[in-house]
């Protein structure tokens, strides 16, 4: 048994190394990222300390922990290729019972920088409530329990989710990180602001429920214990220990059935080709006909389909709605922040040919003159209005509502209106004239070398939208503010709707030509990844 632990321990320190090896970048990332998470554990130590001596610091504590095991429930869906030995079917050719090798991948995942700082972070959680020999006593077993606890729960998720995480649409939702770090981040503001205007005490009932929720619960004992409710400690403690052996039998029974099931993940239903044939002639149905809606079609089942692509939309739609509500909630902010869903998703239209790769060939077939490649760009531009229509309107409705403002609707829907139209009539003129390759595989958006068309069709679009925009923006302060437009403002929505629409067809007019006259290296730009 202890020749397997050690082997597995060995192996993934093999796998470590290698990965590092493999290009400077990623060692050097390795390096960087590794130093920061220390520095930061370690930076929480006195923090901690100084929470100590405050009478809502154990609140702090509690939900610390139970945000550490959420971290390690979710982070092995988003980064499957963080461990390798988070696949245990690499091994199933090997004559190893289940049990043996539990322990043994139990020990690897002890093994790292995350458990490393992970067990720091455990030990300022404790050092904020411990007094006295009993809390310090309990401490020490909550502190070895929760990082057990935490290391179980990975591991479990993992093995529940290892046909999903190795599989292509698994590896893919890596891609969907960004957006999850970009919520968090927004609630971390969110609750940092409210506590710093009401207290930690704000926290107390939060942490009265996490207190009985393992691994926080065992963190909740070391005060209880401190405080000499021994009783209510060790059933705290005993939770703790009984969510460590459910998640360890949960493991058991999915590595029992990831050695012993056959992977059936890639059969394809019987069903599934009329299925899909019944939705794509339901969807036809519904678009205009002729080339206009078969690009429409084609644009759709990118969004739905391509996985870069889908994170790119889903990441718009959710940051665009989730700024102007949280600034909205919080008081702070303005109604024309709406308009910020109609500039992330404006954003979409950019490097349109960059999403089809290398076959944009068979679409540059069909392009044969300037026609051809207007209703092309419009009909890529039509499927992309069908989403940021009602997305942008849901928006500023909301924004307004939040705010109580309902007269301002007509000007800050306007507005969010015309400033689509010129985000879409730039972003045509982009994706002619700077297009760049999506790789597929991995993280990145940009191919090595491509960095700066990537910024120059961004940045010089988003530029040119605003220039685009200004004649109604200037028509905007003067109704709103001006003593002749007093009670006229109600027409900045049709205006803004005309607007929009006819600086987004005079875009796509201006567009064709130059998409039609760079076909070659418009295929040769987005085929390098």
């Amino acid at each position: 048994m202890t020749h397997l632990t050690g082997t597995v321990v060995r192996l993934k320190l093999s796998l470590l190394r290698g990965g590092l090896r493999q290009s400077r970048g990623r060692r050097d990332a390795f390096v960087v990222s590794t130093v920061l998470a220390l520095l930061f554990a370690l930076a929480q130590l006195p923090g901690m300390i100084l929470l100590s001596r405050r009478p809502d610091g154990e609140v702090v504590s509690v939900t610390a922990a139970a945000v550490l095991a959420l971290g390690w429930a979710f982070l092995p869906l988003f980064f499957p290729t963080g461990d390798e030995t988070l696949d245990p079917t690499r091994l199933v050719m090997l004559p190893l019972r289940p049990v043996p090798l539990m322990r043994a991948l139990l020990v690897a995942s002890l093994v790292g920088v995350g458990p490393l700082v992970t067990l720091l972070l455990l030990i300022g959680c404790v050092l904020v409530p411990a007094r006295g020999a009993a809390g310090w006593t309990t401490a020490v077993i909550a502190v070895v329990l929760a990082l057990l606890v935490c290391v179980a729960l990975a591991r479990a998720v993992a093995a529940a989710n290892v046909r999903l995480l190795t599989s292509r649409r698994g590896r893919d939702l890596a891609v969907l990180s960004g957006l999850v770090i970009a919520v968090g981040t927004q609630l971390a503001n969110f609750g940092a602001r409210r506590l710093g205007s009401g207290g930690l005490g704000q926290l107390r009932p939060v942490a009265d429920v996490l207190s009985w929720i393992p691994p926080a619960s065992a963190v909740a004992a070391v005060r209880t214990a401190s405080e000499g409710s021994y009783g209510i400690a060790l059933a705290q403690l005993a939770l703790t220990a009984a969510a460590l052996v459910a998640l360890v039998v949960a493991w058991a029974r999915s590595m029992t059935r990831l050695m012993t099931a056959p992977d059936g993940s890639t059969l394809r239903p019987a069903d599934a080709g009329r299925a899909e044939r019944r939705g794509t002639g339901g969807l036809a149905r519904l678009l205009p006909a002729g080339r206009t809606g078969a690009v429409m079609e084609r644009s759709l089942r990118y969004i739905w389909r391509d996985p870069k692509t889908k994170a790119a939309w889903v990441t718009s739609l959710a940051i665009g709605l989730i700024i102007p509500v949280f600034y909205a909630l919080q008081h702070t902010g303005s109604v024309y922040f709406a308009c910020f869903a109609a500039g992330m998703l404006g954003l979409q239209m950019y490097n349109q040919f960059g999403q089809d790769t290398s076959a944009f060939w068979m679409v540059a077939l069909t392009i044969s003159s300037p026609r051809d490649a207007y209703e092309e760009l419009r009909g890529r531009a039509l499927a992309l209005l069908l989403v940021t229509l009602p997305h942008t309107a849901l928006v500023a409705v909301v924004t307004v509502a939040l705010l109580d403002a309902w007269p301002k609707l007509p000007r800050v829907l306007g507005l969010a209106l015309a400033m689509l139209g010129a985000m879409l009539a730039a972003g045509a003129w982009a994706s002619a004239r700077f297009p760049y390759s999506v790789p597929q595989e991995g993280l990145k958006n940009v191919v090595p070398g491509q960095a700066g068309l990537a910024w120059i069709g961004v940045f010089g679009g988003m530029l040119t939208a605003t220039v685009l925009c200004a004649p109604f923006i200037a028509l905007s302060v003067w109704l709103a503010h001006g003593t002749a437009g007093v009670g006229w403002t109600w027409l900045l929505l049709p205006v803004g709707a005309v607007y929009g629409a006819g600086i987004a067809l005079l875009g796509l007019r201006l567009a064709a030509p130059r998409a039609a006259a760079r076909l070659p290296e418009i295929l040769a730009a987005v085929s390098k990844g």
